[in-house]
């Protein structure tokens, strides 16, 4: 369970940066400011490369996400949350936190180290 949860807190946190980088940056670099400018160009660019980092690194987070869905044994609702939550700038970490909290209070067995 350790390395699913593992996988899936870097999943949705780069997911997460990413998205607002490219939200809360490169919109508006790209769309407010005059063509051809410095900041415009450096819009573009942001949009177009973290654009598609981040649609192939969402497709990783969804497989991710729903590996531990099903180890750890969500219902259907709070699986699809978690999902769609990795497409709203910010909402995205707030999924995170309440996933592994909700891990770690259910499986606290299977994520402390074993004596043996």
């Amino acid at each position: 369970m350790t390395g699913t949860l593992t996988r899936y807190r870097v999943m949705a946190t780069v997911v997460g940066v990413l998205l607002i980088v490219l939200i809360l940056i490169g919109m508006p670099l790209k769309y407010l400011f005059e063509d051809g400018s410095g900041a415009q160009e450096a819009g573009e660019w942001i949009t177009t490369n973290l654009g598609v980092a981040h649609g192939w690194l969402y497709m990783i987070f969804l497989v991710t996400a729903f590996l531990l869905s099903r180890k750890a044994g969500w219902e259907l609702g709070f699986t699809i949350v978690t999902l769609l939550c990795g497409t709203v700038p910010v909402l995205s970490f707030w999924a995170e936190h309440r996933a592994t909290a909700r891990v770690r209070a259910e499986h606290t067995d299977e994520l402390t180290p074993s004596a043996a």
